[in-house]
């Protein structure tokens, strides 16, 4: 969906389209809701606090919406003696799995499974015989702190390569000429939003009950918000 199709979108819904009195909404407060709405939505399709609540892949239709998040890409680990340690990107939103390949001294490249466990629980699953880091079993489990995904592997093997794959951020919109008053930077060319056009529209409602909520416009908050529920 074009920017200009968004924009008048927004705009009727909040009738505004032929309105010169204060309330009138610049382009930079649509590109903020927008963008604001978009991430709210998805981490409400994420986490299953929606009108079926239905969370990350829990249905045909929440695998089909949010796989255009999903992204895989290299993790460039480093030694820390109990586990490998690499740099959640930048644009990281959830956590979906980490793979990675191992080595010992009696053979490499093998593949572990990993699980994602409580940080909390780290000495517990390093006593624990059945859940420890193993090679033989090729298993092992991997925690979040501090911006880092950590692979434990307790000193049996090394971790060769990793490859960590999560949901990103939404990327944001923007719409050619309209000047962020946050950074005072114009924006040089239209960004579109990478949804499909049936999650846009789903997400103009959560933007326009965003800015009815700013203006005070209280119908168009209750029918915004209630129009984006009704349709996930």
């Amino acid at each position: 969906m074009q920017n200009s199709v968004l924009s008048i979108k927004i705009k009727q819904r909040l009738n505004k389209l032929d309105s010169q009195d204060y309330d009138n909404i610049e382009c930079w407060q649509i590109v903020e809701a927008f963008n604001k709405a978009q991430v709210e939505w998805t981490r409400r399709q994420l986490h299953g606090i929606n009108a079926v609540r239905e969370g990350d892949e829990q249905s045909n239709r929440r695998k089909d919406d949010l796989q255009v998040l999903l992204n895989t890409q290299p993790l460039p680990v480093s030694n820390q003696q109990v586990f490998y340690s690499g740099e959640i990107p930048v644009n990281y939103l959830q956590w979906k799995r980490v793979d990675a390949y191992a080595k010992k001294e009696c053979c490499d490249n093998r593949r572990m499974t990993i699980y994602l466990a409580e940080e909390a629980n780290v000495n517990l699953l390093l006593r624990d015989k059945g859940k420890q880091p193993n090679f033989e079993w090729a298993e092992t489990f991997a925690t979040l702190k501090d911006n880092q995904v950590n692979i434990y592997t307790n000193n049996d093997f090394a971790v060769e390569s990793a490859q960590l794959t999560y949901y990103r951020q939404p990327r944001k919109i923007e719409i050619q000429g309209c000047v962020d008053p946050y950074t005072g930077v114009q924006s040089t060319t239209n960004v579109e939003c990478e949804f499909k056009d049936d999650i846009i529209e789903v997400i103009i409602d959560e933007a326009v009950s965003i800015l009815a909520g700013d203006i005070e416009s209280g119908n168009q908050f209750s029918r915004g918000t209630e129009t984006a529920e009704r349709n996930n």
